[in-house]
């Protein structure tokens, strides 16, 4: 398994197009978006005729084809209330050519300045346009609090840009995201139906009751083998035995990074919250390939340590990089939920109930109150009226053991066997990827 960093938790599913793939079906539209066309020459200059638009920087890295802005766009903190003030929302563009397709991409996080291209952009030879989600990243509202940060607000948001570069790309748009990316995708097509041509999601949670976590606790009691559930459950005691080894390499790592606990509260709840969550980002990430990996009985202090750090991202619960996840912890706390992890096997080693929850990641003083309406709402529409919707999930990401389930025309809800929380179109079958590229490519057209 790879080391988990703050890189790999920021990048969505919709990765690059692998070379193996889809090359023989994509191959025609990316030739025919290659070099840029003369009259794109002036991109910069039609950028900056915006209205709101500040084109902060071009990156001279992308490939072929392609050039790479970074863009800040003037949005209202508050887009039922003018007078409550504006941000800047940062903005990337891949663009190739004005009459090519359109891919808005979210992460739902902050942007990812690398140019990568995702999925569909790829199949579709098109320009790609990335919306940092408000709160994260550069994109942040001076206004202490978080009361703006709504899926509703940041649907608008993605609504005004749409709006404004529809004056430069007036053709097809196809959104897309993954995970948290993913869930932003729907949620816009909920406000905002007609914004897009169609959506291709991937990984998405749909976390409709968050009083009902019996789909994830079922999905961690039987996802996999029984040896590799039990090597997953052993290897979480072994950690939490030797708690007093592994919190002081815990404080010693954060002493040498400069690190604190200050958000969570100290190493101790910090590595228990880790330990919680072994299961989960276990199969999220993991593959049968990793299960000979997990500690075995005997392994030692230094062992465990790595594995654990390796599968759960021990840098996540310290203050330099929890602190940029305060908005994400927010929203959970507030609208979107959060699945139960498996305690029972742990009650006797456990010292901090209730600490794998927002609240330990959102400061005392912001407020969380659970709007129970929000999710019923998104999920009814899904099932019920939303059109050209793609969801693609892989069946061991227990992520999705809760998922969007479209009713709508032309929508799909597509399986990749054996695949995690990474599930692309390459991992379908090959039936489901040629249905999935022809609704993109019929969308588009």
């Amino acid at each position: 398994m790879t080391a988990w960093t703050r890189r790999r938790l920021l990048t969505t599913a919709a990765t690059a197009l692998p070379a193996a793939g889809l090359a023989t079906t994509t191959a025609p539209l990316a030739r025919a978006a290659a070099p840029t066309r003369p009259g794109d020459a002036d991109v910069a200059d039609a950028l900056r005729g915006l209205p709101g638009l500040r084109l902060v920087e071009e990156r001279h890295d992308a490939g072929p084809g392609y050039r790479h802005f970074v863009l800040g766009l003037r949005q209202p903190v508050d887009h039922t209330n003018p007078a409550a003030g504006t941000f800047e929302q940062r903005l990337t563009l891949l663009h190739t050519a004005a009459d090519r397709p359109t891919v808005l991409f979210s992460t739902g996080y902050q942007a990812v300045l690398t140019p990568r291209r995702t999925e569909p952009a790829v199949l579709l030879g098109a320009n790609q346009l990335q919306v940092e989600h408000r709160y994260f990243g550069t994109s942040r509202p001076a206004d202490p609090g978080y009361a703006h940060l709504t899926v509703r607000q940041a649907a608008a948001d993605h609504h005004r840009v749409v709006r404004l570069f529809r004056r430069l790309y007036p053709g097809a748009w196809i959104s897309t995201g993954g995970s948290k990316g993913g869930m932003t995708s729907v949620y816009h097509r909920r406000f905002h139906p007609h914004d897009v041509n169609g959506t291709l999601v991937y990984s998405a949670p749909n976390n409709v009751d968050d009083q009902d976590d019996s789909a994830y606790l079922r999905f961690l009691e039987t996802v996999g083998t029984p040896a590799a559930r039990e090597a997953l459950a052993a290897v979480q005691r072994a950690i939490l035995l030797r708690r007093t080894e592994m919190v002081a390499r815990y404080e010693a790592w954060a002493a040498a990074t400069g690190d604190t606990f200050r958000l969570v509260g100290n190493a101790d709840k910090a590595l228990e919250i880790a330990v919680l969550r072994v299961p989960f980002m276990f199969w999220q990430r993991g593959t049968p390939a990793d299960i000979p990996a997990i500690p075995r009985p005997g392994a030692t202090a230094d062992e465990l340590y790595a594995w654990l750090d390796d599968t759960t991202g021990l840098g996540l619960y310290a203050d330099t990089t929890a602190r940029n996840y305060i908005p994400y912890w927010y929203q959970i706390g507030t609208q979107l939920g959060y699945g139960s992890l498996p305690t029972a096997h742990l009650t006797d080693l456990l010292r901090h109930p209730g600490a794998a929850e927002p609240r330990s990641f959102v400061p005392r003083d912001v407020p969380l109150c659970f709007d129970r309406a929000a999710m019923p709402d998104i999920d009814r529409w899904v099932r019920r009226r939303g059109s050209r919707l793609l969801f693609v999930n892989g069946t061991q990401d227990p992520a999705v053991a809760e998922h969007f389930r479209p009713g709508g025309p032309d929508s799909r809800l597509l399986w990749a066997r054996g695949g995690n929380h990474g599930a692309d179109l390459a991992d379908l079958s090959p039936a489901d990827r040629a249905w999935a590229q022809d609704a993109l490519v019929r969308w588009a057209s």
